[in-house]
Formats: structure tokens, C-alpha cells, sequence
């Protein structure tokens, strides 16, 4: 049995798309996952979870991104971090591709991009794996059932993971294609299994729409105070730093984990679900997150299970480091029903400095906010990747470069001239080290960050003794209840300080090479701000 609306007004036939075997519409998750057993695409698990293996691809593929260079685009997009894609070359590739599907069956869901109906996107998604169709209809949010016969779609996301591009005909770098065309409201996406890259895709997009409009879209978890959407907080951070965790805070209403815009109405979530990390998950410190793992059409990516008992390893990395749970946001217990938030209050930026030298929170100007926002500093520590084997200082502007079509420096305005309208205040939080680098120093410890953050969301922060940081410029708490005086002054936490002088020398210097990038595109507050 099929559930879903076969037959809906706007049908494939009538984008051009033809030849398919069996196009199923719209069909909800016991179907997707009836679907996806049939094809053989992965394992229902535990609770009704359904388990798959991404193959070769456990990740994005960045450097396969492409934007289509048409003169209506021409002057906005950030070319140095977006490779093009001649006119010429995707028109081939969306014939080829169109070619390639013939014959096979596909799983379309029609979807919004955005919780503020004044600002959403329409998005239909075609996808030829039926566990995709499954996932992204976790990840953006589901119109209701009455309203699919008359939905038309904005822009359309085609994922063909059997499809192999031709780098020669189609002007891209491998076999693997992410093709965006905001011209034809196309995104064409093959040779990868990787789910991700369809929530990405859309989140791309609204990074290019949204400004235009003034709306600030941002890499970023929300929440705000349990019933009081005014107090609203956001928290940027890269993969790693705490953004899902941090947030996922039981004594606030949970927004999203992911992907916000900020409007003059105030933030709202683009999804509808949340995409989480589960490498050593922690039933006790995450209790709601882990138990998403064992629910009903909860996606599992890549990680090991037990084939008789379908059990999880949630250390076991053979597979990837980047093992995932994708699920619908009320599945979270304190999660928003209407995932809006007022204007955020309190902005925070994370970050994991695996040198040891960030103090554990830090307040900042608007001006060292757009800095540090342009920055976008994380670090990755030895064993993430091969061949690292001391802290590499990694710098993704806007803390979500990949995703940005764009110049930063339209994302660090607006976000700057929004923080002065709305009276936001900033903290950089570091999560990494202290006490040394890694390999020497200790992690920061999760207690005293959630006292800090604790401290900043409800105000008391702001009342207590503050220090000008030496190395960075911005302001420092002497001393909060409830946390170690010794750790808010990360070079006392050393055993040699001059060490840690060493140490903090060198990773300003860090900063500063990077930050001359934008040095030509911004204002003189902003660059006095940059160090000191």
C-alpha cells in the first residue's frame, strides 16, 4: 500500500523530468521506511530507528560545490570560495542527469525551508533513495496535509547519488556534483549517498536569499527562556565546539540546533528536525538526544551496530568520526512548537581552542563581535584528521564558510548592525583547553562553561568585576560563583606562563594572518578591534 499524494497538481512531468518507472509523492515516514527496507537501502533498528552506511562519502564534499555563474549572480557570489559552473556546463549536466533517471522510481517530498511563514522557501525535493526522502523530511519542515495539492515549489533539489558527473562535459571538479543555479531554481546533487548534502544545499540558499532582504541567516543553535520567546539566545559554533549540546538546555525552550534566521520580526528556525552527532553520546549528559536514537524513523548514519541484537556502538569510529542521528525536532521534549524565538538577547560564539590560550568566556564589543564572527576560529586536535598531530588553528568565516555564497562581510554587517539595533549583548565561549595545549592541558570542564553560560543568559554575568584581556582586547570576568577563580585567567592555569605567553603570541599572530583577508572590506572600528 502507498500513502501520500500520488497525484498532486504539479507533478515531475511538469519540470521536464520524464521516462521515470514510479514517482511516489509525499509519502510519510512508515512508507519511507517500507520503501527503504524493500530497496535493500539499510536496516530498521532498535525502537524503529533506521540504520544506513553512507558509503564511500561519510562526510560533505565542499570542494564539489558548485554555483552556476550567471550575470544575475555574478556580482554577489564569493567566487574565491564558491567554484563556478559555467550556464553551459550545468544545462548538460541536468540533461545527463534527466537522461540517467529514466527508469528509475523516485521519492519526492515537498517541503518549506523556514518557520516564519513571511520569509519561507518552498522546496521540493526529489530524491532517488526513499531513506533520503526519510531524512530531509526530518530536516525541513512538513506543511500541513491539506495544503500539498496546491504546493508549488520555489526551488527544487534533485539528488541522484547513482549519477557520476563528467568533469570534461560538465565543467566540475570530480564525479561527485553539487550544482546550484539560482537562475533556474535548480540544485542538482549526485555521485554521493551523504545525506547532509541536501539540508546544506537549502541552507546555502537561504544564505543567499536572506540578505537581500535583510535577514541575517545564521550557522547557529537557538533558544530562549521557558515561556518568555523574548529572551532568546543564539550560539554559533563549528563542528565539535558545543552548539548542539549547549543549547539543548532543560531549564529553556529549544528553537533549533542548526540552521536560524535572524529578522525584524525576530529568529526563527529553517528546519524542522535536528541532525546530531552521536560518537560517544552520553545517556546521563544527554538523556534526550540518545534517547532520539532508539525512536520510531530516527536516521542512524554510519554507525556500528551489533547485527543481532541491532545494538549501537557509540564509540566504535571505524566507520567515521561523523556518525549522526537525524530526527523531527518534537521528538526533543522542550523543543518550540512554533520554533520562533524573539530577538536573541545574548549571542554566543564557540569555540574549541585546542592551544589552551582563550579564557573560558569573554565579553565583546560589537565590533570584536564582527571580528571574531569573521574569524570563525576553531581548532583541530591530533587524530581528527591524518597526518595532524599537534592543534591546527582552523578559521571558517562566519563559523560556516561552506555554506556561504556570499562575501563574509555581508553576513559580519548584518549581524554587526543587528546586534546595535536590538541592544544584543556577545560572549566568546571557549570550550577546548586549559592548563596547556592539548596533549598537556585538560579539557575545559562542561560545569563551569554551563555556570558561565548560565551566568550570561540570566544577566548576572554582567554584573560582576571584568578585566581587559592582555592578547585579545576584550573583556574578562575576575571572578563568577560557582567557578574557579584560577580558571578565568588562562595563563595563571600554566605551570610556565612564560610558556603560555609563548603560546598566546603565536595564535594571535594566527589571527592576525587571517583576518587580513578582510582587512580591505572593513570599517577602522573593526580592525582597532582585531587584536588588543
Amino acid at each position: 500500500m502507498t500513502f501520500g499524494r500520488v497525484n498532486p497538481q504539479f507533478r515531475l512531468e511538469d519540470q521536464g523530468i520524464e521516462g521515470l518507472e514510479d514517482v511516489h509523492y509525499n509519502l510519510i515516514e512508515p512508507a519511507l521506511i517500507e520503501a527503504a527496507l524493500r530497496n535493500g537501502e539499510g536496516t530498521l533498528g532498535q525502537g524503529g530507528a533506521f540504520l544506513v552506511s553512507t558509503g564511500r562519502f561519510t562526510g560533505r564534499s565542499p570542494r564539489d560545490k558548485h554555483v552556476v555563474r550567471t550575470a544575475a549572480v555574478d556580482k554577489h557570489i564569493w567566487w574565491e570560495n564558491n567554484a563556478e559552473m559555467s550556464a553551459q556546463g550545468f544545462d548538460a549536466l541536468y540533461d545527463d542527469m534527466r537522461a540517467h533517471m529514466k527508469g528509475r522510481t523516485y521519492y519526492v517530498q515537498d517541503l518549506i525551508g523556514g518557520a516564519d511563514p513571511k520569509h519561507a522557501i518552498n522546496v521540493r525535493m526529489v530524491t532517488e533513495l526513499a531513506w533520503h526522502g526519510l531524512f530531509i523530511r526530518h530536516m525541513l519542515r512538513r506543511p500541513d496535509r491539506a495544503a500539498l495539492d496546491g504546493f508549488m515549489a520555489d526551488f527544487t533539489v534533485i539528488n541522484c547519488p547513482s549519477f557520476k558527473a563528467d568533469p570534461d562535459r560538465h565543467g566540475c571538479r570530480s564525479e561527485t556534483v553539487i550544482a546550484l543555479n539560482f537562475d533556474r531554481k535548480l540544485i542538482l546533487i549526485g555521485g554521493t549517498e551523504y545525506a547532509g548534502e541536501n539540508k546544506k544545499s537549502v541552507f546555502t540558499l537561504l544564505n543567499y536569499i536572506l540578505p537581500e532582504k535583510g535577514i541575517m541567516p545564521m550557522h547557529c543553535s537557538a533558544n530562549h527562556a521557558e515561556g518568555n520567546p523574548v529572551d532568546t539566545a543564539v550560539f554559533f559554533g563549528l563542528s565539535g565546539t558545543g552548539k548542539t549540546t549547549l543549547s539543548a538546555d532543560p531549564a529553556r525552550t529549544l528553537i533549533g540546533d542548526d540552521e536560524h534566521g535572524w529578522s525584524d520580526r525576530g529568529t526563527f528556525n529553517f528546519e524542522g528536525g535536528c541532525y546530531a552527532k552521536t560518537i560517544n553520546l552520553d545517556p546521563e549528559a544527554e538523556p534526550e538526544i540518545y534517547a532520539t536514537t532508539a525512536k520510531f524513523g530516527t536516521v542512524i548514519e554510519n554507525m556500528v551496530y551489533d547485527p543481532e541484537t541491532l545494538e549501537l556502538d557509540f564509540e566504535d569510529d571505524s566507520l567515521t568520526a561523523n556518525m549522526r542521528c537525524a530526527y523531527p525536532l518534537h521528538y526533543i521534549s522542550n523543543a518550540s512548537d512554533t520554533a520562533l524565538g524573539g530577538h536573541p538577547k545574548n549571542v554566543i560564539m564557540l569555540t574549541c581552542d585546542a592551544f589552551g590560550v582563550l579564557p573560558p568566556i569573554a565579553r565583546l564589543t560589537p565590533a570584536q563581535a564582527m571580528y571574531h564572527f569573521l574569524s570563525g576560529f576553531t581548532s583541530k586536535v591530533a587524530g581528527t584528521e591524518r597526518g595532524v598531530t599537534e592543534p591546527e588553528p582552523t578559521f571558517s568565516t562566519c563559523f560556516g564558510a561552506p555554506f556561504m555564497p556570499r562575501r563574509p562581510e555581508a553576513y559580519g554587517n548584518l549581524l554587526r548592525e543587528k546586534i546595535a539595533k536590538h541592544g544584543a549583548t556577545c560572549w566568546l565561549v571557549n570550550t577546548g583547553w586549559t592548563g596547556g595545549a592539548y596533549g598537556t592541558g585538560s579539557r575545559m570542564p562542561i560545569k563551569a562553561t554551563r555556570a558561565l553560560l548560565s551566568a550570561a543568559l540570566d544577566g548576572s554575568l554582567g554584573e560582576v568585576e571584568f578585566r581587559k584581556d592582555p592578547n585579545f582586547g576584550f573583556e574578562v570576568p575576575v571572578e563568577v560563583p560557582g567557578v574557579a577563580e584560577v580558571l578565568l585567567d588562562p595563563r595563571r592555569t600554566w605551570d610556565d606562563p612564560s610558556a603560555y605567553d609563548n603560546q598566546a603570541e603565536r595564535l594571535v599572530q594566527m589571527f592576525a594572518d587571517n583576518f587580513e583577508q578582510y582587512v580591505p572590506y572593513i570599517d577602522e572600528d573593526v580592525k582597532a578591534a582585531a587584536i588588543g
